[in-house]
């Protein structure tokens, strides 16, 4: 008997993309902790940091890395900010012009229009496992895929790939989804000392 694919084990398009966009809507907050991993386009590590991150729907979101050199991005829906301590600068950005660049802010963000902004592809790997993959529409953007894969409905890993063939994989643990997470807890706050640079400004 010849092996028959469901045909609800792969999609693409619309079909897709609306299967992600209900699956991330259903996430009114995640918080987690991460380790993201850089390859080169040899395949050699160069980079490997640790951090936490928090996300609450609408539009807030708060990311910590740790190790090796802490960094802060917070957004508050409307615009993002990136705090560097060892640089003694923060800078501020309006918050469409980093989603693209920000993957992780689609756990906090807007989704209801993934397809317009990218082509969406989905596969079923084994029975509780769900990837997809992401490829922007605009050539413009600063990677070129992002494949996210679901556990259970549970967001696992992220792994995105630049123009440069350069690939950062984002893993999460410790995950706390829909658990209850104030909105003050995504306040960026630094020294009245550093500079502050509004991007465009």
């Amino acid at each position: 008997m010849a092996f028959m694919t469901p045909a609800s084990a792969e999609k693409s398009g619309g079909e897709a993309a609306a299967e992600l966009a209900s699956m991330l809507e259903s996430y009114e907050s995640f918080q987690s902790d991460f380790i993201q991993i850089v390859v080169n386009e040899n395949g050699n590590r160069v980079q490997e940091s640790r951090g936490s991150l928090k996300a609450k729907r609408p539009g807030l979101f708060y990311w910590e890395t740790r190790e090796p050199h802490s960094q802060f991005v917070v957004s508050n829906g409307e615009t993002v900010q990136v705090y560097d301590p060892d640089l003694e600068q923060v800078t501020i950005h309006n918050l469409d012009e980093r989603v693209s660049t920000t993957p992780a802010l689609l756990l906090s963000g807007e989704v209801d229009n993934l397809d317009e902004t990218y082509h969406v592809t989905s596969r079923s790997l084994g029975e509780n496992t769900r990837e997809f993959t992401l490829e922007p529409r605009n050539e413009d953007s600063l990677f070129v895929s992002l494949r996210l894969t679901f556990y259970n409905g549970e967001l696992q890993e992220m792994r995105m790939r630049d123009s440069l063939a350069q690939l950062s994989v984002l893993s999460f643990e410790d995950i706390r989804l829909n658990a209850p997470v104030k909105d003050s807890a995504f306040t960026l706050e630094y020294p009245d000392s550093v500079d502050v640079i509004r991007d465009g400004a």
